[in-house]
């Protein structure tokens, strides 16, 4: 994937942003406004109203599975040094990655 090509995550929102924002859909307000007055892109007005039309709250609600051990970086250093040295064996990728700061098991690497 090419680095212009990538889509870039941004944080969540804070609590008190969404309630206003369901705030305001409640007295009637349109998303263009809502987005145009807390400088917030629509369709993350429109995804904000949705989750509190679905789930009645704007709270962050628990993700399924669990979280992935090694970040996007660190996968992506331990492909590098295999792509480098692909004689590299576990141990030492697991010694990297633990150089890293992203202690995981071999089974993982």
């Amino acid at each position: 994937m090419s680095e212009q090509m990538r889509i870039m995550r941004s944080k969540e929102l804070p609590e008190e942003l969404k309630d206003r924002i369901v705030a305001r859909h409640r007295s009637g307000q349109g998303y263009k406004k809502m987005s145009a007055a807390l400088k917030v892109p629509k369709s993350t007005v429109a995804s904000i109203i949705l989750k509190w039309k679905t789930f009645g709250t704007t709270r962050t609600l628990p993700r399924a599975g669990c979280p992935a051990k090694l970040s996007y970086r660190g996968r992506r250093a331990l492909v590098r040094e295999v792509k480098k040295n692909p004689k590299i064996t576990v141990a030492e990728l697991q010694r990297c990655s633990r150089e890293m700061g992203e202690s995981c098991s071999k089974s993982t690497i």
